[in-house]
């Protein structure tokens, strides 16, 4: 996924409520209707040819629909062949705190052949209009994440968030920290839904959209034409399901990475066991943390949990920029300077335990149930991978979560659900989306034989191809399809 570092310099937090009860697992009676809104042409500039722009309201919370409004920006791109028109697919952005709209500027290009046949359709989810208007006080990090190793470190570490949520819930003034979770924001997707007039849609979810767009499928599984999932989480088997199974895929991209590396001389660590540097690394860190001062976050220390968790990426970068950066990160670390990981770490650890990121994904259950799971996943992961397990860094900054968890993982209901297409990268989402598609029956996933994140909005042709022939004809591929690396 693309790094919290990289995010929050684009523009925004990004990071995978209110007692909306387990009543709202079925939607409620429809009230009156949504208005169809008013389309125009886009204003702003490096804008797709075409692109129009609207707005709806939505209820804050779901539970008073007479109550507080929040407004949804919209964006279309129309069918380019109107005469074979389908209907509207609504893109289902990551994050969460990724912009819909922006999303398809960038992706339009790429889905020219799509949008013969259908109006491409993008919105800002809640979560942008609560990252626009986030208190100071919930940007505050409510403490210095680590990994506890014994309960009352746990403890401690959870009610520090507790006070820090609590702040930012006192002073949000918008409502929407209580109701960001993802049966919220799915049922602004069916809104969104009503305001085009369509019976039923398609959808392109990427990420994190992925959690949304499975509480789509529970809550209105009549209404899906056809769904696609790039990348996506898989909320409903659970978080620590999720990590667990990403820690094999880590390792042996790892090896690439040490195979890589031995056998090229530009590598800091070429003619070395670049594995047992980094596992030694490591566990002198955890005994000893490194002392770093970032320019961005100040001073900080560096554990080997942090480096664990936070330093190496499974996508090598250009020209292998990434990897050799590590490298040389490493090379210096090993000798006392860990300026090389200061920044993406530091700044990873920071905005994975302010209150005012945290909001928009705790309420999807992401936390740990307490000390006890923790020690227990932690254990597994560990058992799994011995280069990167650990605990969970989302699911501790979850810990002191004040409300009750609106959207909890359990089984999803499938009846009625069509076949999904899926697509994932080997090196990173493929067996995290994989592990969603198959609980639907006749779905398929595309596994993409290269490193990388979300392949339609990195410009693959081949999972693009195959999400428009599914998306328009409703086929899917071959069971076991695959894509070359682009």
């Amino acid at each position: 996924m693309t790094t919290t570092k990289q995010r929050t310099r684009a523009g925004g937090l990004v990071i995978g409520v209110a007692v909306a009860t387990l009543a709202g697992i079925t939607p409620p009676a429809s009230a009156a209707r949504v208005p169809q809104p008013a389309w125009r042409d886009c204003a702003g500039q490096d804008l797709p040819a075409g692109m129009q722009c609207a707005a709806i309201e939505v209820p804050v919370d779901w539970a008073e629909p007479d109550g507080p409004k929040l407004t949804l920006k919209l964006a279309r791109l129309p069918a380019s062949e109107p005469a074979r028109r389908i209907g509207s697919v609504l893109g289902v952005p990551g994050g969460p705190g990724a912009d819909g709209i922006e999303d398809l500027k960038h992706a339009a290009a790429d889905l020219t052949e799509l949008r013969r046949g259908f109006d491409l359709v993008a919105y800002r989810p809640r979560n942008v209009a609560w990252r626009d208007h986030v208190p100071p006080s919930c940007m505050r990090p409510g403490t210095v994440l680590s990994d506890p190793r014994d309960r009352r470190q746990y403890e401690t570490l959870a009610a520090a968030m507790a006070r820090a949520f609590e702040q930012c819930r006192n002073a949000d003034s918008t409502g929407l920290f209580s109701h960001l979770d993802s049966l919220s924001v799915a049922r602004d997707m069916d809104a969104v839904r009503q305001a085009l007039g369509e019976e039923r849609l398609s959808f392109m979810a990427n990420s994190y959209g992925g959690v949304p767009a499975a509480a789509y499928a529970r809550l209105f599984p009549q209404r899906i034409r056809a769904m696609y999932l790039d990348g996506t989480a898989n909320q409903v088997n659970g978080w620590p399901d999720q990590a667990l199974r990403s820690l094999p895929v880590r390792e042996r991209v790892f090896t690439r990475f040490t195979t890589w590396c031995a056998g090229t001389p530009a590598c800091a660590l070429h003619g070395e066991d670049a594995g047992a540097i980094w596992r030694k690394l490591t566990r002198d860190a955890d005994r000893r943390p490194i002392p770093v001062t970032s320019s961005e976050f100040g001073k900080g220390e560096l554990t080997g949990w942090h480096l664990r968790t936070f330093a190496f990426s499974t996508d090598p970068g250009p020209e292998h920029a990434r990897w050799l950066s590590f490298a040389d990160a490493v090379d210096k670390a090993r000798n006392g300077d860990g300026s090389g990981f200061a920044d993406s770490v530091l700044g990873n650890a920071r905005v994975w335990a302010m209150p005012g990121a945290l909001a928009m994904t705790c309420a999807d259950d992401r936390g740990y149930t307490g000390y006890a799971q923790l020690r227990k996943v932690r254990r597994q992961a560990e058992r799994i991978s011995p280069n990167f397990g650990g605990a969970a860094f989302d699911a501790l900054g979850c810990a002191g979560w004040p409300l009750p968890v609106a959207n909890p993982s359990r089984p999803l209901p499938v009846r009625g659900l069509p076949p999904f297409l899926g697509a994932g990268s080997t090196w990173n989402d493929y067996v995290i989306t994989e592990s969603f598609t198959r609980m639907i029956p006749g779905s398929v996933t595309v596994a993409y034989e290269g490193p990388g994140h979300v392949a339609y909005l990195s410009g693959r042709k081949c999972p693009i191809r195959h999400a428009t022939e599914y998306l328009t004809r409703l086929t899917l591929p071959e069971p076991g399809t695959t894509c070359p690396a682009e």
